[in-house]
């Protein structure tokens, strides 16, 4: 057995089809004065055969798991069009007579051996999508065919030293049961797209193993733990088995949820809404019984093209949503751009740090231009459902009311133009930074809701970037300062009467259901694949027991303490059946 890291959840059983590590040996092939232009126009019809296969691949993967995941290659894209990147190949052909695949590889070795020296883990996974990039680029110039499968096409465990969005997407990831690499990150583009997939993925195996995996060995993915097993024995085969049927068996049995009210056996409802940034993503979450969207992330919108959307862009696809989810809310943030997430067609200013930067809020009311005309759209679609509008990284009344005023401006221009819209859209705020965690009370008074961010919340509060291999270990979300803050605003939210609801990565996390029903929280906005799982907890789950545990946990001094105890309240509550209404089984 081989502990590695677990970056996709889920077991797979079978044989192994190893990748070889294939690098690339160009000879220092110089050109004649005279062959540049031949040059530089193979390099150009290089270019321009990796964008359109990038923009196929692109179309294919937002029908297969939506545009979120498919704008990993949108970055692609951005490498080719990069001034940086190509001039330093252009210069390699013109000053130095280097052949345009010579020219390539050398301007990939520059830019990942410079990535890889920094000490930074987002900057290492750019490199490796440069080197994707640079592989696709020489792939076309030097006219080599794609990755062969093995003959008999039966699916396979992969296993690779390193895997790139390109080498899944030609792998065709209906035949990969399984994931193994030697070296990589669960924050890595090729991981999301793991997810995305439901591929079980093991990473780091480096260094780990006794001896070399070799094609048609027998092997075990266990996503959820991080372990390989490379040949088993009949045993282990027999019991993963067990545990992969009850997986899916697990799943099946969770879909009988998707209709029953996500109500706790003594009565309390609990909305659980959506995450999505997509019409796609739309479809999956209310197959698996989202009761609206809580979290409709818009600057995928943005970032899926190669320039701002106009208003009826956006007002398309906003009405589409509210349409589909038929007087189901559907809360839209406004453009959330900045810190990772940016624009090809638009520079941003260089940070230090982006992620207290210029971003979120901060761009939109700078660019009112551009704010207006997201806030007209939102307008318009409210004429066609429950739509609400949230603005994200507020940290001042100062905002709340510019935003607001802006808000009104787009309300009045579409009056006086007799536009068909709404004008009576509630506009609310994230709770994501410390200062609106301070001033809740003040902002209770300004916005029509919250939502509180966990995930901007808790690397803000602790000062941990979680993005950071050397201290994401400290990324807490069950810290006592956390805590504290949920519960501190959850009271100026009640004392001033207007809702409040969870949206991040803890929102999906069965422990801290506790701390949502002891605090009287009135919606979870989720990930689809986490609303049946955490309806299946709170079907077990009393609130009134909840609000006990959540006074202990209140009472905690460490994170590994609240832990605990949460872990045994649910450990307790999981041995209770779920109450289903007649006609559907309950589950012990």
């Amino acid at each position: 057995m081989i502990q590695a890291l677990g970056a996709s959840d889920g077991i797979a059983i079978g044989k192994a089809f190893v990748l070889p590590h294939w690098e690339w040996e160009l000879p220092d092939q110089k050109i004649d004065v005279s062959d540049l232009a031949k040059e530089f126009e193979r390099l150009y019809e290089g270019v321009r055969r990796s964008k359109n296969e990038i923009v196929r691949i692109k179309s294919e993967l937002d029908e297969a798991v939506g545009v979120q995941e498919s704008s990993i290659f949108d970055a692609h894209m951005a490498i080719l069009d990069d001034p940086v990147f190509m001039n330093e190949i252009q210069g390699l052909i013109q000053r130095q007579y280097k052949a345009a695949e010579v020219a390539v590889k050398e301007a990939i070795d520059h830019f990942v051996t410079m990535f890889d020296l920094l000490d930074d883990e987002y900057m290492k996974e750019r490199a490796l999508d440069i080197k994707d990039v640079g592989n696709r680029l020489l792939k076309h110039l030097l006219g080599v065919p794609e990755i062969a499968l093995p003959e008999n096409t039966q699916p396979f465990i992969l296993v690779v030293r390193e895997l790139s969005p390109s080498q899944l997407i030609h792998m065709k990831p209906e035949l990969v049961l399984g994931i193994a690499t030697m070296i990589g990150s669960p924050t890595s583009h090729a991981a999301i797209m793991a997810r995305a997939f439901g591929i079980p993925l093991v990473m780091g195996m480096e260094g780990k193993l006794d001896k070399s995996v070799a094609t048609g060995d027998l092997l075990i993915v266990d996503g959820g733990a991080g372990v390989l097993h490379v040949e088993p024995d009949a045993e282990t085969v027999t019991r993963y088995n067990e545990m992969r049927q009850r997986q899916l068996s697990d799943r099946e049995q969770l879909l009988a949820l998707a209709r029953v009210p996500s109500v706790t056996p003594d009565g309390f409802s609990l909305t659980l809404a959506a995450n999505i940034s997509s019409l796609k993503e739309l479809e999956a979450a209310l197959g698996s019984g989202a009761e609206g969207v809580g979290l409709f992330r818009t600057e995928f919108l943005y970032m899926d093209r190669d320039h701002f959307p106009s208003e009826d862009e956006q007002f398309e696809v906003y009405r589409a949503a509210a349409i589909k989810l038929d007087g189901k809310p559907l809360i839209i943030r406004t453009l959330d751009i900045g810190g990772d997430k940016q624009l090809d067609y638009h520079e941003m200013p260089e940070e230090d740090n982006p992620f207290l930067g210029y971003r979120a809020i901060r761009f939109s009311l700078d660019r009112k231009d551009l704010f207006k005309i997201q806030l007209r759209a939102l307008l318009r679609a409210a004429a066609y459902g429950d739509v609400q509008i949230m603005y994200p990284l507020i940290a001042s009344v100062e905002e709340v009311r510019e935003a607001n005023a802006v808000l009104a401006e787009a309300q009045a221009e579409l009056e006086a133009e007799g536009v068909r819209h709404r004008s009576d859209v509630p506009a609310g705020i994230m709770i994501e930074v410390p200062a609106a965690v301070a001033i809740a009370d003040l902002l209770a008074e300004e916005a029509a809701f919250f939502s509180i961010g966990t995930n901007d919340l808790v690397q803000f509060t602790l000062a941990v970037d979680r993005m950071n291999e050397k201290i994401n270990h400290l990324y807490e979300p069950f810290h006592p300062a956390v805590i504290r803050m949920l519960a501190s605003v959850t009271e100026a939210a009640k004392r001033r009467g207007i809702p409040v609801s969870v949206c991040g990565e803890l929102a999906g996390d069965v422990l801290a259901l506790p701390i949502w029903l002891g605090l009287g929280i009135e919606e979870l906005s989720l990930s689809a694949h986490a609303i049946l799982p955490i309806k299946e907890s709170m079907l077990r789950t009393r609130a009134t027991d909840s609000r006990s545990v959540l006074e202990e946990l209140l009472r905690c001094r460490t994170a590994m303490e609240v832990r605990e105890r949460a872990a045994n309240f649910h450990e307790k509550m999981a041995q209770r059946p779920v109450r289903l209404r007649p006609g559907v089984k309950s589950r012990q």
